[in-house]
């Protein structure tokens, strides 16, 4: 029977988690429940396509329309995650999910669709500048071989950390997690997310999220919010106070991940994607991870240009410069709506 695409239902959510769990390219970002996260926060239509063949499924392709005056009109396969683009079974439905893609892209109007590709993939689409690359190791079996993994420079800040008497605990409090994280991301220059969308993340993936704290005394000075899928663990959303540098909170907090993976028996630590040659990016290549490049394809419109929404185009460098200098509640206050159209 031919490949048929159709809206994701509530119905076939399942159907739909189950096929990426199953599938090797799957990812926890193209999970389901994705869509009510960016739509209950950001107000973006998603438009999840499930592909079924004889009754079963054989491909999911997760779309989401973001469409602003200040970044432009897009479908984007994930938005405000790291990685998407369609999983399919076989070819015929990979080129089924690709045109529907292109045919929603004509409906909506949209200057492009951008595929967020974890791995290298056979779609035929322009492949944009290589921006970004991931982080991805798999962890051994014991805290003193991971450590002793850590090149040296790095695990002496580590061992500093632990030396501080910092305290690690996990829970599912946002509060301390957002504070911490709208004083980083304003640092440097980037809008936060609403407090909500952390929220929101708990709530919908409920044995899948939850916050590790770092504090001092009591006080929390770094948090940060983890994913686990299959074997996987995602620290994802982190920040710290002005006190954490000092006290090698995030070295410290990213230690104590690793070993809270190992001891639920995860062995893939995902330190997630940095820009090429930031701040961030040297931070992880410190740690020992070797970068994987990111490979984002596009189909554009007529006349459409690439999209360049990223802190390396000289067009946002005024922004970014002018909105570390913002005092932090104005930046709270304005962030979420600025932040909806980056994704």
């Amino acid at each position: 029977m031919a490949v048929r695409c159709r809206p994701l239902d509530e119905g076939s959510a399942a159907a739909w988690d189950d096929f990426v769990l199953a599938r090797p390219e799957g990812t926890f970002f193209h999970r389901a429940a994705w869509r009510h996260v960016i739509t209950r926060t950001f107000r973006h239509p998603s438009c999840y396509l499930l592909a079924e063949q004889d009754g079963a499924v054989t491909g999911v392709l997760p779309l989401v329309h973001v469409k602003t005056r200040l970044f432009g009109n897009g479908l984007v396969s994930v938005p405000f995650c790291v990685y998407g683009g369609p999983v399919a079974a076989d070819a015929d439905t990979e080129a089924a999910l690709e045109r529907e893609a292109a045919t929603a892209m004509r409906k909506s109007g949209a200057a492009f669709c951008e595929f967020r590709f974890l791995g290298r993939p056979d779609c035929a689409w322009p492949e944009s500048p290589a921006l970004y690359e991931t982080f991805r190791k798999h962890l051994a079996s014991t805290d003193e071989a991971n450590l002793k993994a850590i090149p040296r420079k790095q695990r002496a800040v580590v061992r500093k950390g632990i030396a501080n008497g910092l305290v690690a605990r996990v829970g599912r409090e946002a509060d301390p997690l957002f504070r911490l994280y709208a004083e980083s991301v304003r640092n440097l220059g980037t809008p936060v997310y609403p407090r909500g969308y952390f929220r929101l993340l708990l709530d919908l993936f409920p044995e899948s999220a939850e916050i590790l704290t770092v504090e001092d005394g009591g006080r929390p000075i770094a948090a940060v919010l983890s994913f686990m899928f299959r074997n996987e663990i995602l620290p994802y959303y982190a920040g710290g106070g002005r006190a954490a540098r000092g006290l090698a909170a995030h070295d410290f907090m990213y230690w104590e991940v690793m070993r809270l993976a190992v001891a639920r028996g995860l062995d893939l630590f995902d330190f997630g994607r940095s820009k090429v040659g930031t701040g961030s990016h040297a931070f992880k290549k410190n740690w020992g991870f070797a970068p994987q490049p990111l490979h984002y394809r596009h189909l554009l419109a007529p006349g459409a240009r690439m999209p360049e929404n990223n802190p390396l185009n000289p067009r946002y460098r005024m922004m970014i410069a002018a909105w570390k200098r913002m005092p932090l509640p104005v930046a709270n206050w304005l962030g979420p709506h600025i932040v909806r159209g980056i994704g």
